[in-house]
């Protein structure tokens, strides 16, 4: 008897950490992510069936992916599976900065669900980050390859951007592409150091932006 209590108290140690994870409004701070919009075009979005972004008429750069709750260590995700559906209106009013109808579903349900807002009040913290981050001139709109180094982007991105700091910005890529642009903000929209966002940026030495369409 003695050792069936041990072994569930010893489970319900190990569950107090998971359980504590996941409730909405509990997180440290956000990251405002942008996609180089063309690299994930050659990369994969091709082979998708939504074709808002990679097919249609629009010429996209750097785009919102998205604005994630973090914790120092890790994040929180999913955290409301039973959240309303997002209104058709509102998931139309961000199709400016997000472009693709099921990029704004997935967002609010992985990440915004876990900010303690609703639909409405998230998507608005969403237009203020991206509102509060100035994209350098020369990433506006590309008609020709360009191969760059991260270093070069995050110091573009920290030119055109007084006041940020290099541990609040990492810049990703894959094999070939750069990627993201992942820029931490407090909740007040102010930048912030981010060690663990810092640590995962890029190291390659250089990689390709394909030119928007």
């Amino acid at each position: 008897m003695k050792l069936v209590a041990l072994f569930a108290g010893l489970l319900a140690l190990l569950a107090a950490p998971v359980s504590a994870q996941n409730r909405p409004g509990d997180f440290d701070f956000y990251v405002l992510t942008l996609s180089w919009s063309p690299s994930y075009c050659a990369a994969e979005g091709s082979s998708r069936k939504d074709n808002y972004q990679c097919a249609g008429p629009r010429r996209y750069a750097f785009v919102v992916h998205g604005l994630w709750p973090q914790y120092e260590r890790g994040f929180p995700e999913f955290c409301d599976r039973g959240a309303p559906r997002v209104p058709q209106r509102q998931i139309d009013g961000m199709l400016d900065l997000m472009p693709s109808p099921g990029l704004v579903i997935h967002q609010w349900r992985k990440h915004g669900t876990c900010t303690g807002l609703g639909s409405r009040d998230y998507f608005e913290q969403v237009r203020k980050a991206r509102t509060a981050i100035a994209i350098p001139p020369q990433y506006s709109d590309t008609v020709d390859w360009k191969m760059v180094s991260p270093g070069e982007v995050e110091t573009a991105f920290r030119t055109a951007n007084p006041g940020l700091p290099g541990d609040a910005i990492a810049v990703t890529c894959d094999s070939r592409h750069l990627r993201e642009v992942r820029i931490c903000l407090t909740d007040g929209m102010k930048f912030r150091p981010c060690p663990e966002i810092d640590r995962r940026a890029c190291r390659t030495g250089r990689v390709a932006m394909p030119p928007t369409r």
